[in-house]
């Protein structure tokens, strides 16, 4: 049963799971990824958390599919609210904006009781989970970012620890990640300077259309992060 495919963004998320884990996947979707992870012999069990009905069932069938019912439980509820304390040491959290993962760490904080490590794979907003681990004391140890189908994603792994530790310019390193500046590499690149170029535009849309207050205070949020970007780039 190993001909289960991957993208190469979950392919991703799998390689940072320790050996032996017992994992919780939420927004497992398909639960792919749980299913991937036991037959390639990273975990030992799962949890697969499902909010909406249509992946809830989408997940329950692939699990009996590939004949792994009695390792994996695919359960439906909101976020952390699928595991018990100390049932999981992995959280994987793949494919949601950084704003909603950061939302279900911040709701789910006493589920994190005994989990060793945080796999998060946010598709926007990486900034505010990287924020987030900051404040909670879980201290970023790696990250990776990688182009797939045209969409550019970034995934972070964390461990509890010190929450700044990896950082020497915070904010600036909040935006981009201090491993990701740190190695700089194509992906890395053609992202900073894509999003750099469409704040400029922005600002030059704004300064086009006349002044609000409102348009003052976008304008120069973009110009602040237009010069913390290009400063690291440098």
């Amino acid at each position: 049963m190993n001909e289960l495919k991957l993208s190469k963004r979950l392919e991703t998320v799998v390689s940072f799971i320790p050996k032996q884990s017992r994992l919780a996947d939420i927004g497992s979707d398909h639960a792919y990824l749980p299913c991937y992870a036991y037959l390639h012999g990273y975990i030992t069990m799962a949890v697969a958390g499902e909010v909406a009905d249509g992946p809830f069932r989408s997940a329950q069938q692939q699990v009996e599919k590939t004949g792994l019912s009695h390792v994996i439980s695919v359960r439906k509820g909101d976020g952390l609210a699928v595991i018990h304390p100390s049932e999981v040491d992995c959280i994987t959290i793949a494919g949601m904006g950084g704003t909603l993962i950061a939302n279900i760490l911040e709701d789910g904080k006493e589920k994190l009781e005994g989990v060793k490590r945080l796999i998060l794979q946010p598709n926007v907003g990486a900034h505010i989970v990287r924020k987030w681990l900051v404040d909670n004391d879980w201290e970023l140890i790696d990250e990776r970012i990688l182009e797939e189908d045209g969409q550019i994603y970034e995934v972070l792994v964390a461990e509890k620890g010190s929450g700044l530790k990896p950082y020497h310019r915070l904010e600036a390193e909040l935006l981009v990640g201090p491993f990701l500046l740190q190695e700089r590499n194509g992906v890395f690149l053609k992202k900073w300077k894509s999003e750099v170029g469409h704040w400029k535009r922005i600002v030059a849309h704004l300064e086009a259309k006349g002044t609000t207050e409102e348009s003052i205070a976008k304008k120069e949020e973009l110009e602040r992060k237009i010069r913390l970007v290009e400063g690291v780039l440098q």
